[in-house]
């Protein structure tokens, strides 16, 4: 199932950081299709943790981003359709807090390139 994730501060029309991530809940990756002002990398690897979300750097442990309340079960249901978010705001690198939103693609997707294929 694909997952496109919206996340963006508390008040966009304030702060107009963004990113808009795909996450694969079948390969527990995800990739940038694009973002501003919130900096991550191209792809990485998704954890869930009691609810929460981890958007994390390839083979890294510490979250860049946390989402809470996103969780996907083995029945691929998704608990919410948005959530608070956190993460570190480029480039002070401080704590960020704002929302995540998300719309689901319930069919199958096959990736153009095959970047997961691993």
């Amino acid at each position: 199932m694909r997952l496109t994730i919206l996340i963006n501060g508390s008040d966009p029309t304030v702060n107009r950081d963004y990113a808009v991530l795909w996450l694969d809940t079948e390969q527990h990756r995800w990739s940038r299709e694009s973002h501003q002002g919130i900096d991550f990398p191209p792809w990485g690897e998704l954890r869930d943790v009691d609810g929460v979300t981890m958007i994390c750097a390839p083979g890294a442990d510490a979250p860049l981003c946390t989402l809470r309340g996103l969780h996907v079960d083995r029945k691929q249901h998704v608990t919410a359709a948005e959530g608070s978010a956190a993460w570190s705001s480029a480039p002070t690198r401080s704590p960020t807090h704002g929302y995540w939103l998300q719309a689901v693609d319930r069919q199958p997707v096959h990736a153009e390139h095959g970047v997961f294929d691993s």
